[in-house]
């Protein structure tokens, strides 16, 4: 192979491999968030569980509002459908694999976190299942 091909092939691929390293996008600086603060509360918290992440989906909670008992109520039970809200609003699929441009904005992650959380479940939601949540819909 010609020497200067060789370089060229190197650089290209270190420069790959670096860019998708050093760079983490605004999903994955939540993720690191979370799971700092998933560990202040537990300190044997050992990661995020998409299983966990659809289980927390699908629960029905007796917290929030009577008509919002579970996200699957608006979100739907398919999360590459979008939605609906009570009031025939749609919503976007929550499966990243439909919506990859999805909770990239912190602002707004935090705020619908908020929303329906409280909504949903009485409270807000721990770092912990908000990091679950990402990683169940970063699994569909």
């Amino acid at each position: 192979m010609h020497p200067n091909l060789t370089l060229f092939l190197l650089t290209a691929v270190l420069s790959l491999s670096l860019s998708s390293t050093s760079f983490a996008g605004p999903r994955d600086d939540l993720m690191v968030q979370y799971a700092s603060a998933a560990k202040a509360v537990d300190p044997t918290f050992s990661g995020f569980s998409a299983g966990r992440g659809k289980a927390l989906y699908l629960q029905a909670f007796t917290g929030g509002k009577p008509d919002t008992p579970t996200c699957a109520n608006c979100h739907g039970r398919d999360t590459r459908a979008p939605g609906q809200t009570l009031t025939g609003k749609s919503i976007e699929p929550v499966a990243l694999s439909v919506s990859p441009t999805r909770y990239t904005d912190p602002v707004k992650v935090e705020k619908w976190f908020k929303r329906n959380c409280t909504e949903v479940m009485g409270r807000e939601c721990s770092a912990r299942e908000k990091g679950d949540w990402l990683s169940f819909t970063a699994s569909q």
